[in-house]
């Protein structure tokens, strides 16, 4: 669902609302399989970051915060995640976060970057290829804008994007050659999600999936930059909600999961760094498992078994020995 537009609002109510409605943010570069990162409900807490290896070993948990840690996505290299952290109380309601691959020194990129007393939100982080820079959703809480901005990895040297073209912009994905730049456009009417890209000036701007599709607030490029990997009907209740991919002009739209009924959802989490295959999330119900396919949708596999856990925000990073 969409992220930013919503924060006015979550901010008069509650963040839980937020977090309930939110999807994911990420980006593949090549490279050999390492560990899947993702975000799930604690007891104690809300949201934190996890690891799990591809066959579902050695599930560990990264973070313990006071907020919820969602949107996470792992540098070229592994060696370091970025991610959102929304706040349970004021005055930043969600910033950046940047912190080494096993949870240690995590450095927050929002807050001095943006005026005293500022209450806006900035997440859906994802990295360059060259990890130099981070792509981010900026909501401005006075002009209540929200756009496409980037920035070094201290927070600084902010550049803009896109200036919120049409009822709004979210999840910006940089592709491997670092020459496009993919984002969710809002149309302003319920249901109505679409896939753009543009240069990473915002000029180019070119609509590939369709608004009706109601694309999911997560996509992701192949490692290769062949393929864009989505999900539909992401607020459409009254159907179920598929995977698909798009070449990046908007060709050979291809779904890769055929569920049926509107209990069955299956949502991306993105490409493998070898590009063999693609993890997802797999609702039916209250129930809720981790899977992985090949990008052809065939050879599915469980990673973490359906459950009352919920993994979600799910990205697979590259592995680094």
């Amino acid at each position: 669902m969409r992220r930013f537009a919503g924060a006015t609002i979550v901010a008069a109510t509650s963040l839980m609302l937020c977090v309930a409605a939110a999807m994911p943010a990420s980006a593949t570069f090549p490279g050999r399989n390492g560990l899947i990162l993702f975000g799930a409900e604690t007891r104690r807490s809300g949201y934190e970051l996890f690891t799990v290896q591809a066959d579902g070993t050695d599930l560990t948990r990264l973070t313990h915060l006071d907020g919820d840690a969602v949107h996470p996505d792992w540098s070229p290299d592994g060696t370091q995640i970025v991610f959102e952290l929304d706040h349970p109380n004021g005055p930043v309601f969600c910033s950046i976060e940047l912190m080494n691959a096993d949870g240690s020194e995590m450095v927050d990129l929002t807050t001095d970057q943006n005026p005293a007393g500022w209450s806006g939100c900035e997440g859906q982080p994802s990295f360059t290829p060259d990890a130099t820079r981070i792509l981010f959703g900026h909501f401005d809480d006075t002009t209540q804008v929200e756009s496409i901005q980037s920035m070094n990895l201290t927070g600084g040297n902010r550049l803009e994007v896109s200036d919120g073209i049409g009822k709004g912009v979210d999840d910006p994905n940089v592709s491997p050659d670092g020459a496009t730049v993919s984002f969710i456009l809002f149309n302003g009417v319920d249901l109505g999600q679409a896939i753009m890209t543009s240069a990473m000036d915002g000029t180019n701007a070119d609509r590939i999936v369709p608004f009706r599709l109601d694309v999911a607030v997560k996509h992701d490029w192949a490692p290769d930059g062949t393929h864009i990997v989505f999900g539909d009907n992401a607020d459409r209740f009254t159907k179920p909600a598929n995977i698909a991919t798009v070449t990046p002009n908007g060709g050979d739209l291809t779904y890769l999961t055929h569920y049926r009924k509107p209990t069955h959802r299956a949502y991306v989490g993105g490409y493998s760094p070898n590009g063999r295959w693609i993890v997802f999330r797999l609702e039916i119900g209250d129930r809720s498992g981790l899977f992985r396919m090949h990008p052809d949708g065939s050879h599915i596999k469980t990673i973490i078994p359906m459950s009352a856990f919920r993994p979600r925000f799910i990205d697979w990073g590259p592995a680094t020995e």
